[in-house]
């Protein structure tokens, strides 16, 4: 008897995570659904996973401390055969430019940039069979701008990263990146500076985290894709 397939969403309960989580539910998977500090969101969102016929587990953790990394899929192994990895829990600090402080430096490259890499590491150790990662990266990346230097760098950073890791882990483990565009507001941007986000896109609209989920679907049903970063940005940055 085979047995679960088993999808771990770092930063599940709330926006693409969730929607990411979901999708990967409906595909049968049961989730393992990572969390910090989100545990009211990471319950609803747990339920709407069982809804659909599922299991799921609740795995609460800081990535921002090396050994919960390996924790997390340790706890995730006990509900079957690891196969895929969605490295979605990040940091988007609002004052982050070379003006800045930096004081948040090895708190955005602990959880943006180590974290996947330490949760690669033990997600590859498990010797999955045919598996996947998926990095949610950043479209803006490769059109630098004077914001958000460190963000930035951890973001640039997983980019490398999936590039590199497609080689090592080829040919058991299949790893490619989403790079979002206008997915969902900032925070503490208001609901009219995201609509008006749409002038500046070639589609001229925004996109929605059930577009991230797409993208994942589509991702974990392809065999021959590998080691590639997928806009999901409207053309905006072309």
């Amino acid at each position: 008897m085979s047995q679960q397939k088993v999808a771990i969403v770092t930063g599940g309960a709330i926006r693409v995570g969730r929607a990411i989580a979901l999708e990967l539910a409906k595909h049968g998977y049961a989730i393992a659904l990572h969390y910090n500090h989100s545990a009211e969101s990471a319950e609803q969102t747990a339920k709407e996973i069982e809804a659909l016929g599922v299991q799921v587990k609740l795995i609460a953790a800081n990535l921002s401390e090396p050994d919960s990394c390996s924790d997390v899929v340790a706890q995730a192994a006990e509900l079957g055969e690891l196969s895929v990895l969605i490295n979605s829990a990040a940091i988007f600090p609002e004052n982050d430019t070379i003006n800045d402080d930096l004081s948040h430096w090895d708190q955005v490259m602990s959880l943006n940039l180590r974290a996947p890499v330490l949760l690669s590491q033990a997600f590859a150790a498990s010797k999955p069979q045919q598996a996947h990662i998926i990095n949610i990266l950043d479209a803006r990346i490769n059109h630098p701008a004077g914001d958000h230097l460190v963000y930035r760098l951890s973001k640039a950073g997983l980019w490398h990263l999936t590039e590199s890791l497609a080689r090592e882990l080829a040919p058991t483990i299949q790893v490619n990146g989403l790079a979002l565009g206008a997915i969902l507001p900032p925070p503490g941007a208001d609901a009219d500076h995201f609509a008006r986000m749409a002038d500046h896109i070639p589609l001229k609209r925004t996109g929605n985290p059930q577009a991230i989920a797409d993208a994942v679907s589509f991702l974990i049903g392809q065999s021959f894709i590998t080691g590639t970063i997928i806009p999901v940005d409207g053309g905006e940055f072309l």
